[in-house]
């Protein structure tokens, strides 16, 4: 059987972040399939050195404009775990909007861990 990984390419953005050279990060957005087809995830790390310096701030709204005009999509979305404030705070000044807790719905590391449902629709972004 032979499979197209292009189209699996075409339904997703990755970048890494670089700061003087140095890769420092990375992000990334991808398109989901099935029933969540209208959907893409959002991810992103940064080395701890680079936060609150508004780096990852401004890297969600780039990556986020970039998907809603390259894909069919009406929301995007990110999980980020609870006590992660950092990370929250990053969507949160993109204009996303929590939707709820995911009370230990992650296990990562030995330990089990509650997320948050984060989204932005469409019509609610703007740059």
């Amino acid at each position: 059987m032979r499979r197209n990984f292009t189209s699996i390419e075409k339904k997703q953005i990755n970048y890494a972040i670089v700061v003087d050279g140095q890769a420092v990060g990375s992000i990334g957005i991808f398109v989901k399939n099935d029933v969540y087809e209208k959907s893409a995830e959002l991810g992103y790390w940064l080395s701890e050195d680079y936060w609150r310096k508004g780096i990852m701030s401004k890297a969600v709204q780039i990556i986020c404009k970039q998907a809603f005009e390259r894909f069919d999509i009406i929301r995007i979305f990110a999980e980020p775990f609870a006590d992660n404030a950092g990370s929250r705070r990053v969507l949160e000044k993109a204009g996303f909007t929590c939707e709820g807790t995911m009370r230990n719905g992650v296990y990562k590391n030995g330990e089990i861990h509650s997320y948050c449902m984060y989204s932005i629709l469409r019509e609610e972004f703007t740059v």
